[in-house]
């Protein structure tokens, strides 16, 4: 039996299905904020949570080339700034020292015209990296079984001297390739 409310609508009727929504969606929310509390948002979940800061001196450099350990350096202290939630700090007040070393840097010839003229060239680089812990521990393992040994990184980019890219444009490519590939490793396995 419904009644019909003063203006003629049915009130009654409509008001514990009012109730039941709204019991219905406080529900879905509890269930779902005590459901969900083991998980953690964004790229927090990505990497290490005992690692806060991390410190890094300047890549040393085995090539000939100037400038090229200062630029990898800033590269990946900038791409760790953006992509980590680690703070790049000095050496005395950091969790971690994340170390890099040029180990090579070469150019070869990828196509010639007919007269012998390089046409498109790659640059490639290679880098010994490791990332301790304050007891000496590394911190990016490529496998199951812990090793004491850096982790190689190599990158490579072609470049036209025709369309007027340099090798410093290219060098420029590889070095970004290789920052981003360094913070990648620093994210946890899955």
């Amino acid at each position: 039996m419904s009644r019909v409310g003063p203006s003629g609508s049915q009130g009654f009727v409509r008001r514990p299905m009012r109730l039941f929504s709204a019991s219905l969606t406080f529900n879905l929310l509890i269930l779902t904020l005590v459901g969900c509390t083991g998980y953690r948002f964004g790229n927090q979940s990505l990497f290490r949570p005992d690692v806060r800061t991390v410190h890094v001196p300047i890549v040393h450099s085995e090539s000939f080339r100037r400038g090229l350990g200062e630029r990898l350096t800033e590269a990946i202290v900038k791409e760790i700034e953006l992509r980590t939630p680690y703070k790049v700090v000095d050496a005395a007040d950091a969790d971690s020292i994340f170390q890099a070393r040029l180990v090579d840097e070469h150019k070869r010839v990828i196509a010639e015209n007919q007269f012998d003229e390089a046409r498109d060239i790659e640059t490639q680089m290679i880098l010994e990296v490791s990332w301790l812990d304050r007891q000496g521990q590394q911190l990016i393992q490529r496998s199951e079984i812990p090793l004491d040994e850096g982790i190689y990184i190599t990158q490579a980019a072609s470049f036209v001297p025709e369309g007027g890219q340099s090798l410093v444009t290219a060098q420029q490519e590889v070095i970004q390739k290789l920052a981003s590939q360094i913070v990648a490793q620093m994210e946890l396995p899955w």
